[in-house]
């Protein structure tokens, strides 16, 4: 029997997956587990060690343009709005996101999806040029080759986000792995009224942020032409589980009561396919160009294969 070398994050949607013995008749999913998953990511961008694997989708674009062999599905894996998680330091005067303009932000690299989309969804929604931002990261960008714009600067080896916080040095960082969720000094959000913006933003646009998106290995799509299609059936079953079950959760999870909450406005709060995320991945591209993550231009439908719809086998292409 083929093994897949298979790398998920700990979502509760994917039990069902993670349940399977075979995906195909004689194809199983070996799963791995991983310490971080942005390791994951990176590796996958860098040498794709594994068959199967959650993926950061600004790091795809970067590693799909440079010519990485790998093809996503459009299964996102994780969603949430990013009117909120950018926090700066309590009681500081801010009225709105646009006069973060001459400020410096920590970010643990500049190509962190989620600044990607906060970088973007804040240009629209208030004006703010992300050129006139400082950007300060204190980790290497996963893509070694990656020229970054000249706003952006790398803290002294060793220091972190949390460090320039307690100094004073900056005043505005990311929250969670995204930045500075070991900060020690006490933080507010940039965006105070984030929920009623999040929602009026989607009510407005239909773009609803996508952090991870399930990526495979070109040799595995062409040697199993249906592994796409079963996967995605797979994951919709497992994700169709999860939902029925969801209000009735005795210890909800924090993403659960997320998704809980943002079902009243979305609709389904995980919806799988392109046609489904087609405005949220195409804002994603523009804004990786616009941010000089990704130097040419390319269509969303040509980077996300949806296999209820593509040829078995197809291979996402920038183009």
């Amino acid at each position: 029997m083929a093994s897949l070398k298979t790398v998920l994050g700990p979502h509760a949607q994917l039990a069902g997956v993670r349940a399977q013995t075979e995906i195909l008749p004689g194809v199983a999913l070996e799963f791995i587990d991983v310490k971080r998953m942005p390791d994951a990511y990176r590796d996958m961008a860098r040498s794709q060690p594994y068959d199967i694997c959650e993926m950061a989708p600004t790091m795809y674009l970067m590693a799909l343009e440079r010519g990485a062999p790998i093809t996503a599905l459009p299964l996102p894996m994780t969603r949430r709005f990013r009117h909120s998680g950018l926090k700066k330091r309590k009681g500081l005067a801010l009225a709105t996101p646009r006069q973060l303009e001459g400020m410096k932000v920590g970010v643990r690299n500049y190509s962190v999806t989620a600044a990607v989309w906060t970088r973007g969804v804040y240009a629209d929604d208030y004006g703010l040029d992300p050129a006139r931002v400082t950007w300060v990261t204190e980790e290497a960008e996963n893509l070694e080759d990656l020229v970054l714009p000249a706003n952006v600067q790398r803290l002294a080896p060793g220091r972190r986000i949390s460090d320039a916080l307690a100094s004073g040095e900056i005043d505005v960082a990311f929250d969670g792995l995204a930045g500075a969720g070991d900060a020690q000094v006490e933080m507010e959000e940039v965006v105070a009224d984030a929920a009623a913006a999040e929602q009026r933003w989607f009510e407005r646009t239909g773009i609803y942020p996508i952090h991870g998106v399930i990526v495979l290995r070109n040799e595995v799509l062409t040697a199993h032409p249906g592994i796409a299609r079963a996967l995605f059936e797979q994951f919709v079953q497992a994700k169709q589980r999860y939902l029925a079950g969801l209000a009735a959760l005795s210890q909800p999870s924090g993403d659960d009561k997320r998704y809980l909450r943002l079902a009243r406005y979305v609709g389904d709060p995980l919806p799988y396919g392109f046609a489904e995320n087609a405005a949220s991945l195409q804002a994603l591209v523009r804004y990786a160009r616009e941010q000089q993550l990704v130097r040419s231009p390319a269509q969303a439908e040509n980077l996300f294969i949806d296999p209820r719809t593509a040829p078995l086998g197809q291979l996402a292409q920038w183009k």
